[in-house]
């Protein structure tokens, strides 16, 4: 509803809770590309992008969905392994072109201390691309390696088996027990970074 003949409508985007201009307007002044971390019920999804007169120009880009189509991720594409797992795939690819350097970018999440956006930053920071980020607001690295998750799967395993068989329905479908899942996290990282020797300089911690 009109509230004066100033009033302005806000851009479409902004209508929908999509786009908050202003930030977008700063981050752009940087001259810095943008790291931007975007999570759907299901996936995450991490993009380096530089803006550009004609528009945005993406240099990187990773999406969750490749963890398991490539290296046989069993684990969940939207939980907090797979946020980090996501950014350091799409890091790793921005250092490839030569990026050494973004501004982070969450869009309009909520920036909830050790949630899944500053998982994906993390990921970056450890492979070089330098994305500022206080380390107070990081997950905790048993939290990354889903500790959290495997402990909660083994509890309901011994307590309500029916609950446990629901919860955890895609890893089982996979042939994978989520009790694995720290070890299996590990594996995947490393083989991440072995794809990548030649920016990493190494096959892995």
């Amino acid at each position: 509803m009109a509230r004066g003949p100033r009033y302005k409508v806000p851009r479409r985007r902004r209508r929908e809770g999509k786009t908050n201009y202003y930030k977008r307007y700063r981050m752009i002044l940087s001259g810095h590309p943008r790291f931007v971390v975007r999570k759907t019920l299901k996936h995450i999804i991490v993009q380096v992008v530089k803006a550009e007169p004609q528009g945005d120009v993406t240099i990187a880009a990773a999406h969750s969905r490749e963890l398991y189509k490539k290296y046989k991720w069993m684990g969940g594409l939207g939980n907090t392994p797979a946020a980090y797992l996501t950014g350091l795939l799409a890091a790793l690819r921005a250092r490839r072109e030569g990026i050494e350097y973004a501004v982070p970018d969450i869009g309009l999440h909520s920036p909830t201390p050790g949630s899944k956006v500053f998982a994906a930053i993390k990921a970056a920071n450890d492979v070089g691309l330098r994305v500022p980020m206080s380390e107070e607001v990081a997950p905790s690295m048993d939290r990354i390696r889903g500790e959290h998750i495997a402990k909660w799967a083994s509890l309901l395993k011994e307590q309500d088996l029916s609950l446990f068989e629901k919860k955890f329905s895609q890893y089982l479908a996979r042939g994978f027990d989520p009790a694995d899942l720290p070890s299996h996290f590990e594996e995947v990282k490393n083989k991440i970074l072995s794809d990548y020797k030649d920016v990493v300089g190494g096959g892995g911690e």
